[in-house]
């Protein structure tokens, strides 16, 4: 009896139905955890802004929550590169507890007054959420390491209102150069479904307007360029100050939590001498009048140090929000010297030192068309790509792989963070042969 071959559409059919009803459960999760995390975080927010005194207990807050992860948190601490890391090389299931204590980690950072963001914290309760799922349902090592990323897609775009760039942001963090296309539909349909349920929760999200966009002109592609090597650069800088000064605390300070508490001190007497509370927590009122006028040229390097101490002594919370702060300022500072309006400098800004300090030019392209309008993405798109390409092979998540090397033949599939020991034997290696 001859068989008879189906065509390929008709064998798609059940892959679809497969992954819409996995994406509609990690959505699901993803959207509702979301939900109650931006709920929980405005009124941490509010706490925090309407009673100042919370700012002086921000060192031993930080003590508590060092305290805790090291008692019970240690196989979590690795956040978002674990998360990446079992991606790439799978070993075991992330433990439910990732999500609870980044969840609690960050509301408590937040509520003192840490400097700090949101994203890490809707990722991580992504990933832990979508890897509980593959556990029950006992799902293999590749559809196992998909829907790991259609976590980290839906945690992205539920907690930003942008399921497009969660999508894409799921695909391209893994690896700088390289997507992974077999993960594509999972990511889009989780990003999309985590971000419905988020807003059918009631969530708003934060809205950014430009008012007017340009005609792209020859001075405004000059402009573009300067504007994105200086995006470039300050995400470079961002992810190597944050990783060096991370470093020094550990070879300081022995135990962990007593790093929390010095890094607390230091923020909390740093925003009351400065009268610098405008640096700490989101700082969304900030990145609003960004879009509304003229800053003070100085406040993207404030929110730089406040968020590098937070982070690096190992507060809770993400780099993302802060690396919006940072870049939508700095656009609005470059307004002073480029011919291009501060509302759209400011809107490159916002999304293009984020793409050079996570190697994401796609997913912060489409982030801008979502968050601003169609009529950003050529402004957006030159921005990311020119900061992503000089700021070089670094960047926030250590655990990035080098899919392929932007200008320098790293080799394939090595982690950023293991790239200064192969410098160092690369000039060794030199340097013995001269």
């Amino acid at each position: 009896m001859k068989r008879v071959s189906l065509p390929e559409q008709a064998t798609m059919l059940p892959l679809l139905g497969r992954w819409l009803m996995l994406s509609a459960v990690v959505g699901g999760l993803v959207g509702s955890a979301s939900a109650l995390f931006l709920w929980t975080l405005d009124w941490a927010t509010n706490v925090q802004t309407t009673h100042e005194v919370m700012l002086a207990f921000l060192p031993v807050a930080g003590l508590v929550v060092g305290w805790v992860y090291h008692r019970i948190g240690k196989d979590v601490e690795g956040g978002n590169n674990l998360l990446i890391d079992e991606i790439h090389d799978p070993k075991k299931i992330v433990p439910k507890r990732m999500a609870v204590l980044v969840f609690a980690g960050t509301i408590v950072t937040h509520l003192f007054g840490g400097s700090a963001g949101r994203e890490g914290t809707a990722v991580q309760m992504g990933g832990a959420l979508a890897d509980q799922v593959t556990h029950r349902l006992k799902l293999g090592k590749d559809d196992r390491r998909i829907l790991l990323m259609a976590g980290i897609s839906a945690g992205f775009a539920s907690v930003f209102g942008t399921p497009l760039a969660g999508a894409i942001f799921g695909l391209e963090v893994l690896a700088i150069g390289r997507l992974r296309y077999d993960a594509l539909l999972p990511c889009v349909l989780s990003g999309i479904m985590a971000d419905e349920v988020t807003r059918h929760w009631g969530i708003h999200h934060t809205v950014y307007a430009i008012p007017f966009v340009p005609h792209l002109d020859v001075a405004g592609l000059l402009s573009v360029a300067v504007a994105g090597i200086c995006f470039g650069i300050v995400g470079m800088l961002f992810a190597n100050t944050t990783h060096a000064l991370s470093a020094a605390f550990k070879k300081t300070i022995a135990y962990p939590p007593l790093r929390l508490f010095v890094g607390g001190a230091i923020v909390a007497v740093a925003a009351y001498v400065l009268h610098a509370r405008a640096y700490l927590g989101l700082g969304i009122p900030t990145i609003q009048a960004a879009f509304d006028h003229p800053l003070p040229a100085y406040d993207f390097a404030g929110k730089f140090a406040f968020t590098t101490m937070t982070l690096a002594s190992g507060f809770k919370g993400g780099e993302v929000t802060p690396l919006f702060y940072m870049g939508a300022t700095l656009g609005n500072a470059l307004g002073y010297v480029l011919p291009l309006p501060f509302p759209v400098l400011a809107g490159m800004g916002f999304v293009a030192v984020f793409a050079g300090a996570a190697n994401t030019p796609l997913a912060s392209t489409v982030m801008a068309m979502e968050l601003f309008g169609p009529e950003m993405g050529v402004y957006a798109g030159m921005a990311c790509v020119i900061a992503y390409l000089f700021s070089g092979h670094t960047g926030i998540y250590r655990a990035q792989r080098v899919g392929h090397a932007k200008h320098v033949a790293w080799p394939e599939g090595i982690r950023l963070a293991d790239l200064p020991a192969q410098r160092r034997a690369e000039r060794a290696s030199a340097s013995a042969a001269d």
